[in-house]
């Protein structure tokens, strides 16, 4: 009886490992989502491809664990602003666009592990708007700018750290396919470009689970 009391007393005491990215957990990350274009264009009126600068955002996703190893995401962020312009005229418009993406994700560890890599495969859909040439575009003669919306594949790769129970950090890199059709005016003329952007998103920040 003194041995099993004892026993009983030391598992007592033990502290208790939590689990990690269980079934039926819910989580939230959020911090800072940066997007690389990567891809090019149609050649534009003669002169060269488009070029797309990069933008940070703040980055939101949110994820369900269906099981201990597999996991539904969305990721959402606010308005990416990207300028937009050609390699010898400088920057001639300014586009915005939002790229709500659902990935399916298989998580490599068990539930026991603090380190939590995963990878994801999944479909993003981005939506363009408020689309307008500055000053140097109108000046070039340019006009009606238009970009259609995109549906295309997404990967990614990340890792959670378990910092307490319900606290993580994380780091992940997702790959986008995005190509479009860039429409404007250039004087009398009608303009449709295809354009590849197919970004790079860096997302580093902190996740809850609730």
């Amino acid at each position: 009886m003194k041995l099993k009391a004892l026993a009983l007393a030391v598992i007592t005491l033990l502290p208790v490992t939590a689990a990690a990215h269980q079934a039926g957990d819910f989580f939230v990350r959020a911090g800072s989502a940066t997007v690389r274009p990567t891809g090019g264009s149609d050649n534009v009126l003669g002169l060269s491809e488009f070029n797309v600068s990069n933008n940070t955002q703040l980055g939101l996703t949110f994820t369900y664990m269906a099981t201990d190893n597999i996991g539904v995401e969305l990721l959402a962020a606010t308005p990416f602003r990207h300028r937009v312009g050609l390699r010898d005229t400088g920057d001639l418009a300014t586009v915005h666009q939002l790229p709500p993406t659902l990935m399916a994700q298989w998580y490599f560890m068990g539930v026991t592990s603090k380190w939590q890599p995963y990878a994801g495969i999944g479909v993003n859909y981005t939506m363009f708007f408020n689309s307008h040439f500055n000053e140097n575009g109108r000046d070039t003669g340019l006009s009606n700018l238009s970009v259609k919306n995109s549906w295309g594949v997404a990967g990614q790769l990340g890792l959670d750290y378990q910092v307490t129970p319900d606290w993580m950090l994380n780091a992940s890199l997702w790959y986008m396919d995005i190509n479009t059709k860039v429409r404007f005016s250039a004087g009398d003329q009608r303009q449709s470009i295809d354009t590849h952007i197919n970004p790079f998103v860096f997302f580093f920040g902190a996740g809850y689970r609730f």
